[in-house]
């Protein structure tokens, strides 16, 4: 890949909102960017200790117990390469957020089939191309296995969250997608009025609108589901009864 094909990435992505939709789908269906955790058996790990569960929150009657809350934590530490005692009480208050943005949009659907086996294990197989950049012994199956259950995790577990994050993201593909429509006009006005600036100030020639019409136009797409989701959100959040206890709120930290 050209210097000039990594820069032009890297402004793209700086000028489209900081996070587009994907990214943002993944950190709610999973850790590492929409990034969720979906009620697997929790596994001792070096980190999580000995866990009581007790609920966390309750969510139109579904209740969330302490054990998701660590192993949504567990799991982006693990995707991350970081120590979950690391976590901020931001962060782990963020991580309970997630889970019940999951649990408001699993209400939404809930498949009777499992996600199709080929799926999954085509996301089995990108998480693992991406978890070996920060664990490079993930590279062989022993180092893969060890890995995961350093981190309280297993191989059916994660099978099991993948498969759920397929079907969640294509509910929010199925309710949205059909509604964006990104025109000419608006991929012309992000390519003059936001590409080329930010191409000028760091100093690259213009990249011509023909070579990243399409790119552009997914970006913005991009861009708008991410804020259709995030209105959707609101609006099952505003008529949903979350009951979140006092102490549930991330003070407490193991």
């Amino acid at each position: 890949m050209s210097r000039r094909r990594i820069q032009f990435d890297r402004i793209v992505f700086e000028v489209v909102q900081h996070r587009p939709m994907p990214h943002r789908l993944l950190q709610i269906v999973k850790c590492c960017s929409l990034a969720l955790a979906l009620s697997f058996a929790l596994h001792t790990s070096a980190f999580a200790g000995q866990i009581v569960d007790r609920v966390v929150s309750n969510v139109n009657g579904h209740v969330l117990l302490q054990s998701d809350w660590e192993e949504e934590v567990a799991f982006e530490a693990f995707s991350t390469g970081r120590d979950p005692d690391s976590f901020t009480t931001a962060e782990r208050a963020a991580a309970l957020d997630r889970l019940i943005d999951q649990e408001l949009l699993r209400e939404q659907v809930r498949p009777s089939q499992p996600a199709p086996a080929d799926e999954v294990a085509a996301q089995v197989a990108e998480v693992r191309k991406e978890v070996g950049k920060v664990h490079p012994e993930a590279v062989t199956d022993d180092g893969w296995r060890a890995t995961l259950q350093h981190y309280g995790l297993s191989p059916k577990a994660l099978e099991k969250r993948l498969g759920d994050q397929i079907q969640l993201m294509k509910l929010v593909e199925d309710r949205l997608r059909p509604s964006i429509q990104i025109d000419q006009q608006a991929v012309e006005s992000y390519y003059r009025d936001q590409l080329l600036p930010q191409l000028k100030k760091a100093g690259d020639r213009a990249t011509p609108l023909t070579e990243v019409f399409g790119r552009i136009k997914n970006l913005l797409a991009e861009k708008k589901m991410n804020d259709l989701l995030t209105g959707w959100l609101a609006s099952l959040r505003s008529g949903s009864h979350i009951g979140t206890p006092q102490a549930s709120s991330g003070e407490q930290n193991r």
